[in-house]
C-alpha cells in the first residue's frame, strides 16, 4: 500500500499541485482546506504523514501540530512563508518532524517526506522489537536487540548472520559512534583485554561485517577506515529502552 500523504492547506493552487506531484511519485494523497476538515479526514483515514500549513482560515497550524503530536504519532511536515529562524524552532517544538518555506520545489518536499518516513519507520520497529528492559540501538540502516544480541535491517527485518565475534565488534562500534577506535581498542571492547587476537584478525573481521552490512562493501558508509589511526562507525546511533514492567 502507497504511503498516505494528508496535505493541509488553503490554497487551492497548492493542493492541486502537490496532489498530482504525489500521486506521481507513488504515494496516496489527501487534502483538507482548514482544520476542520483536517480532523474529519483524520476521523475516517489512516494517514503515514501530514503536511500541514501553518496559516489556515480556522485554526493556527502551530496548535494543530501540537494537537497531533497529542493525539497520534502521525509525523508532521510544517508549510509556512515565513523563514526566521524562531518560527522554525517553534514548529519544532510543538512536535513537527520538519519544517519547510514557501515557495518550495514539490522535488524537496517529497524528498523530505520520504526522509521523514523513513525516519519514523525506523523509530516505530524499533519501539516494537523491545522487550520491558530491553535496550535497542539504531544506527543507519540496522537495529540491533543488545539483550538478545541480534541485528536486522530496518526496512527488510533481514538478519545478517552475525558470528558471535562480529556481533561484539559491531556492539563496540555503536556504543562509541564517530570515534576512531584502534585495533588495539576494538579488541579491548570486543573480546577483553586478554584476548589473543591478531590486528590482522581484526582487519578480516571489519572486511566480514562490511560484506554483511554495507551496500558497498568496496565503499563502505557505516564503517569507515581512518588510516594510521583505526575504523571509525560513521553514524549517529539512538538508543531506546523499553522501562515497561
Amino acid at each position: 500500500m502507497n504511503p498516505r500523504i494528508l496535505v493541509v492547506d488553503d490554497d487551492p493552487q497548492i493542493t492541486s499541485l502537490l496532489e498530482r506531484y504525489l500521486g506521481s511519485q507513488g504515494f496516496e494523497p489527501l487534502c483538507a482546506a482548514s482544520g476542520r476538515e483536517m480532523r474529519e479526514v483524520l476521523a475516517s483515514n489512516q494517514v503515514d504523514l501530514c503536511v500541514l500549513d501553518v496559516g489556515l482560515p480556522d485554526a493556527d497550524g502551530f496548535d494543530l501540530t501540537r494537537e497531533l503530536r497529542r493525539d497520534s504519532d502521525i509525523p508532521v511536515i510544517v508549510l509556512s512563508i515565513r523563514n526566521e529562524t524562531y518560527d522554525k524552532i517553534l514548529g519544532l517544538e510543538f512536535g513537527a518532524d520538519d519544517y519547510v518555506t514557501k515557495p518550495f520545489e514539490p522535488r524537496e518536499l517529497v524528498a523530505r517526506i520520504r526522509t521523514v518516513l523513513r525516519r519514523t519507520k525506523r523509530e516505530a520497529l524499533a519501539r516494537h522489537q523491545a522487550e520491558p528492559g530491553q535496550t535497542i540501538l539504531q544506527f543507519g540502516d540496522w537495529i540491533m536487540n543488545m539483550a538478545t544480541r541480534t541485528v536486522f535491517h530496518h526496512e527488510t527485518d533481514a538478519d545478517p548472520g552475525l558470528t558471535s565475534t562480529e556481533f561484539d565488534m559491531l556492539r563496540a562500534f555503536v556504543e562509541q559512534p564517530r570515534t576512531v577506535l584502534t585495533r588495539d581498542r576494538l579488541l579491548d571492547l570486543a573480546r577483553g583485554p586478554s584476548a589473543c587476537v591478531s590486528d590482522r584478525a581484526v582487519d578480516v573481521h571489519i572486511m566480514r561485517l562490511r560484506k554483511k552490512l554495507e551496500t558497498d562493501p568496496a565503499q563502505p558508509k557505516l564503517i569507515k577506515t581512518i588510516h594510521g589511526a583505526g575504523y571509525c562507525l560513521a553514524e549517529d546511533v539512538t538508543r531506546y529502552r523499553d522501562e515497561a514492567s
